[in-house]
């Protein structure tokens, strides 16, 4: 059998049928917004989420640091949970490109709340700390095992939000898990956030490529930011296409993902090496072992059975499902798992 790897949900191939979108795209120059499968990417997602407007980005980072840049001055403070990706993996991109800080919440799984949120609002008129301008959040969750934002709490956010006049920002990498896991429509993320970023080479399966929607006050300068993030590509509708593909025939096949992430949990539940299992909700699954100090043991195990997951630190494991993880694989795995020890 295949390697099996669950480190992440980026691993992913196209499939056969993206493959074909790709090769049949019809393409042009994008920086001239030329490009006709990038164009129809746009308005495709601009529709869903029923935004004014939407641009291609190849990574979702870029995406991110430009809808921050997009939202804030220099000198200015976003606020987020400890966990975001915003603030963890984007290379201190926020502080670099956009000369903003970030006050860190500690929420509950990567989730903060409009109580949060409302204490931390520096006062506008004290001089001395940073003028809060952003609110980010991510949903799903990545360190927070894949966790989804509750709606009415996301509305109460944005209420503080208007409010105090700030801009509202949603990481939405594997929203399209969080879409599924509960039968949300797109439209209602559309109405309560400013700018969203959507990542289609994740749990969507595309080789590259992340979409910034929002209304057009805030998106009149995205075509600026993203050239000088060096983000200009050109026929880059050969990706785009493999993204309208994802879009048609890749969004509902996720609660596959969702029920084996969720049967794998049952498992490691059941293990007595296991301390731990987070709840879950998408396709992340998050456990610390009994003995941490046997973590290099059971890494090794896994890889005996060519078997590769996450190792996020402070005992902190990682498994995420994703396209390429067949059913044969999910048994092979799932009897690995309950054989280790014995």
């Amino acid at each position: 059998m295949k390697e099996i790897d669950l480190r992440s949900d980026t691993v992913t191939k196209p499939t056969t049928g993206m493959l074909q979108a790709i090769m049949s795209a019809e393409v042009g120059d994008d920086v001239y917004k030329e490009d006709p499968s990038v164009n129809r990417l746009e308005e495709k997602l601009a529709k869903m989420f029923g935004m004014d407007e939407a641009l291609f980005f190849p990574t979702g980072s870029m995406a991110n640091q430009a809808a921050i840049k997009l939202h804030t001055q220099p000198a200015e403070q976003l606020i987020c949970d400890k966990w975001a990706h915003v603030y963890n993996y984007e290379g201190g991109g926020a502080s670099f490109n956009s000369g903003v800080s970030c006050k860190l919440i500690d929420g509950n799984r990567g989730m903060i709340t409009a109580a949060q949120v409302e204490e931390n609002i520096n006062p506008p008129d004290f001089y001395h700390s940073p003028l809060t301008t952003l609110v980010c959040l991510e949903n799903t969750t990545n360190k927070g095992g894949g966790a989804c934002y509750d709606m009415e709490e996301i509305k109460r956010i944005r209420k503080v939000c208007q409010k105090h006049n700030l801009g509202f920002h949603l990481d939405g990498a594997r929203l399209f898990n969080a879409l599924v896991a509960k039968n949300e429509d797109p439209r209602e993320y559309g109405k309560l956030f400013d700018t969203i970023s959507i990542c289609l080479s994740k749990g969507l399966g595309t080789p590259m490529g992340s979409v910034l929607i929002g209304n057009k006050k805030i998106m009149k300068n995205a075509m600026r930011v993203r050239k000088v993030l060096g983000g200009g590509m050109r026929q880059v509708g050969y990706m785009a296409a493999a993204g309208i593909y994802a879009l048609d025939h890749q969004v509902e096949r996720l609660a596959e993902d969702h029920r084996r992430a969720s049967e794998i949990a049952s498992v490691l539940q059941g293990m007595a090496y296991v301390g731990e299992v987070e709840p879950v909700e998408t396709n992340i699954v998050i456990f610390y072992l009994q003995d941490p100090s046997a973590e290099e043991k059971f890494m090794k195990q896994l890889q005996k059975n060519n078997i590769r997951i996450s190792n996020m630190g402070q005992g902190k494991l990682r498994i995420v499902t994703h396209l390429d993880y067949s059913g044969e694989m999910h048994q092979k795995f799932l009897e690995v798992l309950k054989n280790i020890g014995s």
